[in-house]
């Protein structure tokens, strides 16, 4: 009869349960890290109708800084306030404004926990947001803070609207007033957009006037003229006398009609075509001017720049060809399908030897080492939202 040796048989047991927690190990991973790098469909519609609810109130200051950073990014596309009301059905905008929230509650999560409470949002959500926001970020916490800094510094964070106080009831006289009394009378006198002189679409108050296209008294917020979708709302925003209607090019150089050119021969001007209920087209072709452009690319700008904003490299047509440097494809970066035409030039072609390199039948991708030395950047660039 054989000895059983029982040294042996612990050994055999401890390790038959250990292949057992094992196993029981690894069916529960895929599960753990899936509750931390997913979130749920009825999470995302959560977190996405408080802020649409809170982005359309205009007065709350963090949605209208995820806002601003999703256009300067280009993740919010051409029409922000459609984004903004609509997270859900944009899981790259999602991800983006979950970002920047974590941006501005400063990295921190017991801090982000907290707004999100303040939000509105369900209870059973918040720890899974903040959970599967501070792992997908935490690595970029540093540059997020910094830049966050840089904002404040320089004096571009968005600002909320005041609330709206109601005007107090006048308290009851306990004598006649004279009429120098009454006209005297203190009511509450909060500034509004129109006592500002600031204009918004269809505002025809006296009180909106309009000014020199280099005065402040304009929304320069190139977001606002996707709204538009008459003519007559345009004058009504920058002044009849500041519009006019005359022919033009498309980024090619080919007739393309008329447009409605608003402070022409000005640097702050631009080139409006409507197209009945849809979004108006909007080209810009000066250099230096006021208007805070979608995805803050602005004519002008460095070939590196809009590169850094699409996320990637792209292509652009050969120069002296047909469509020569207008973006040929955005290669699945940031900007594709968001609208955005850009037409690039080359400010340094003296050396043939260069630029021959870029010139004709064919792609050229925006990698090439060639398209600095050329000093290759923005010429015009035309915008439509979707």
């Amino acid at each position: 009869m054989p000895v059983i040796n029982p040294i042996a048989v612990v050994a055999i047991i401890k390790f038959t349960w250990m292949k057992r927690f094992l196993a029981f190990f690894m069916l529960l991973l895929p599960i753990a890290l899936s509750a931390q790098t997913k979130l749920s469909a009825n999470i995302a519609e959560d977190f996405s109708n408080r802020v649409a609810e809170r982005y359309q109130q205009k007065n709350h200051q963090a949605e209208l800084f995820i806002a601003d950073q999703l256009s300067k990014s280009g993740t919010g596309g051409l029409d922000i306030d459609k984004t903004m009301t609509d997270l859900k059905s944009d899981p790259a905008a999602l991800d983006e404004s979950l970002k920047f929230l974590y941006q501005y509650n400063d990295c921190n999560r017991q801090t982000l926990i907290a707004y999100l409470r303040e939000m509105g949002v369900l209870s059973g959500s918040v720890y899974p947001l903040a959970t599967y926001t501070v792992n997908k970020y935490k690595n970029e916490s540093k540059a997020l803070i910094e830049e966050k800094a840089t904002i404040i510094k320089m004096g571009t964070m968005p600002v909320a609207a005041a609330t709206p106080q109601p005007i107090p009831a006048k308290k009851p006289a306990t004598k006649k007033l004279t009429e120098e009394e009454a006209t005297t009378t203190s009511y509450d006198n909060t500034p509004t957009a129109a006592s500002a002189g600031v204009k918004e679409p269809g505002d025809t108050t006296a009180g909106a006037t309009t000014t020199a296209a280099s005065g402040d008294d304009y929304n320069w917020d190139v977001r606002t003229l996707f709204k538009l979708r008459t003519p007559q709302e345009l004058e009504n925003l920058y002044g009849k006398e500041n519009v006019v209607y005359r022919g033009t090019t498309d980024l090619a150089g080919n007739d393309a009609g008329n447009a409605y050119f608003v402070f022409p021969d000005t640097d702050n001007e631009m080139q409006v075509i409507f197209d009945g209920d849809k979004s108006p087209t909007i080209t810009f072709t000066k250099p230096h001017s006021k208007w805070k452009s979608p995805f803050g690319i602005k004519v002008g700008d460095p070939l590196d720049k809009v590169v850094k904003v699409n996320g990637r490299d792209f292509k652009i047509n050969g120069f002296e060809w047909t469509d020569g440097g207008i973006v040929n494809s955005w290669e699945g970066g940031s900007i594709a399908g968001k609208g955005v035409l850009v037409l690039f030039k080359a400010n340094n072609s003296g050396d043939p030897g260069m630029y021959d390199k870029v010139t004709g039948d064919k792609k050229v991708k925006t990698d090439m080492g060639v398209l600095k030395k050329l000093e290759v950047v923005v010429d015009k660039i035309e915008f439509k939202s979707n």
